[in-house]
């Protein structure tokens, strides 16, 4: 699942092939509040976000990052109710304390088994097809030893899949696999990030059946429009290095120009 964080770039992961996507809340952070990942982003701007996401690529399925749910539990039934309204696919909900940071950050810090689970047994209880990832920071917090016995007693709550957070070696990797049986085990491959970067054919040796590459894009993305102002800004024009841009009939066509010629100014 390639992170995404609006109809853009949603469209373009469906362009290169992807039928699952990530809302990714440090994408969304970054982009619509030029803001780090530290719990600024709230349950109404990814909501906002997944509505727009999900309308734009209703072919792929949006699985959007939930945080801590947003408050008690009256609040993450709230969070549920709009996910399924916005059209998701799926959402991850962790054990972080608030305001939460990137799982990749220092200084995390995280709840209670107890509160966790609670956590997730609302979600269960108050979905009606939402998938349901159990993510848990504890192994940079507490230890690797608390992650996996988080992730057993997630897993024995019945969510869908298992998410340990910033395992930092292969050999990390391989301990959860072979600890954490029975139930789906998601990797999070954040490029310069805490845990080794594998292929999915690596991961899937391992014993992991969903992959997460959440910044994948947002990172390229971000390099490439400071090299292209820094470009603009140095030679005031972009004539030399067309071939780096998408054609202007380029991007007409991913955003659905023809569709809305054809349909004719009245949408009919």
């Amino acid at each position: 699942m390639p992170g995404v964080w609006d109809p853009l770039s949603a469209l373009l992961a469906a362009q290169a092939g992807f039928d699952t996507v990530f809302l990714s809340g440090f994408a969304l952070s970054g982009t619509l509040l030029g803001e780090p990942d530290i719990g600024i982003i709230g349950q109404a701007e990814m909501a906002d976000a997944a509505r727009r996401v999900c309308a734009a690529v209703p072919e792929v399925r949006v699985v959007v990052d939930a945080d801590t749910g947003y408050g008690d539990d009256s609040d993450i039934v709230r969070t549920v109710e709009l996910w399924e309204q916005a059209g998701a696919a799926g959402m991850f909900l962790e054990d972080q304390e608030w305001p939460k940071r990137c799982g990749h950050m220092e200084d995390k810090r995280v709840v209670g088994r107890d509160e966790w689970l609670s956590r997730l047994r609302t979600v269960l209880r108050a979905r009606t097809d939402l998938h349901l990832t159990a993510r848990t920071d504890s192994l940079a917090v507490v230890s690797l030893d608390e992650a996996i016995e988080r992730a057993k007693m997630a897993r024995d709550l019945g969510v869908d899949a298992v998410f340990v957070e910033a395992p930092r070696s292969v050999a990390d990797l391989e301990r959860i696999a072979s600890e954490v049986t029975g139930t789906v085990l998601v990797a999070n491959m954040v490029e310069k990030g805490k845990t080794p970067l594998l292929t999915p054919a690596e991961l899937t040796a391992l014993g992991f059946r969903l992959v997460v590459s959440p910044l994948s894009g947002l990172l390229s993305a971000a390099r490439a429009l400071g090299d292209a102002y820094a470009h603009l800004h140095r030679e005031g024009t972009m004539r030399d290095v067309l071939g780096s841009m998408t054609s202007f009939d380029g991007f007409t066509e991913l955003v659905g120009l023809q569709k809305h010629l054809a349909d004719g100014p009245d949408g009919r």
